[in-house]
Parts: structure tokens; C-alpha cells; sequence
């Protein structure tokens, strides 16, 4: 009836052993194999920033330009301390905030043009019947 409660013969053990050490450095090569560095992405976020600021949006934007120099700093933060998965997230979000500012900035810019033209326009147009007149 119980049989099969015997100790277990050598064979048994060894497959056993050897089933958990090949878990252990499973999981031991697994730990090892972390993300690697994010230097590109890090590359093109600070390349983003430089560019926006570039653009004047250090000065047209300001929310979204401190909000992508602070992300960028957690993630030379995150570098330092070998947080590759957060730094790429950060250096991600650094450069879509970066590219928010520039095309802010650019708006900001656009508008400011089209005013000025409207202002110009408006002035020919009474010149123009001042000179009609």
C-alpha cells in the first residue's frame, strides 16, 4: 500500500539536485540579464531639450521645459544607479516633453506673427484710404 514512500534511490536525488541547480542559475543569469544602458535613447532626449531650448522654449514654455529638464535629471539619476528600465522611461518622456515645448514655443511664435501681419495688414488698409480719400 505505501510502496512508493521508500527513500529515494541515488539516481532520484541527483535529478533532483541537479533540477534546482539549473532553476538557481536560471534565475541567478536571468537577474544578471538587465536592461542594458539606455545611452541612445538618453542621447536623443538631451538632444530634444537642447533643441527646444533652441526653439525659445525656455522662455515661451516654461511649464513644459521644467517639466523635461527635471525627467531628464531623474534620468541621469536613474543612470548613476543602474536603473536602466527607469532611466529609459524618463529619457522617453523628457524628449516628448522637450518636443511639447518646441512645438509650443513654435506656436507661440506663429501667433505672434499673425498678429504682427494683421497689424501690418490693418495699417496698408487705412494708409491706403487715408491715400484714397
Amino acid at each position: 500500500m505505501y510502496k512508493n514512500l521508500e527513500p529515494m534511490g541515488q539516481r532520484s536525488r541527483t535529478r533532483l539536485a541537479l533540477g534546482i541547480t539549473v532553476s538557481v542559475v536560471a534565475l541567478l543569469l536571468g537577474a544578471c540579464a538587465s536592461t542594458p544602458p539606455p545611452t541612445a535613447q538618453m542621447a536623443v532626449a538631451s538632444s530634444a531639450l537642447t533643441h527646444a531650448a533652441g526653439a525659445g522654449a525656455a522662455e515661451l514654455a516654461p511649464a513644459e521645459m521644467a517639466m523635461a529638464r527635471d525627467k531628464m535629471a531623474r534620468a541621469n539619476q536613474a543612470m548613476l544607479v543602474k536603473g536602466h528600465d527607469t532611466a529609459l522611461a524618463l529619457a522617453g518622456q523628457a524628449q516628448l516633453d522637450a518636443l511639447l515645448a518646441e512645438a509650443k514655443a513654435e506656436s507661440i511664435k506663429a501667433q505672434k506673427a499673425a498678429v504682427a501681419m494683421q497689424e501690418a495688414s490693418r495699417a496698408l488698409r487705412e494708409e491706403m484710404a487715408r491715400k484714397a480719400q
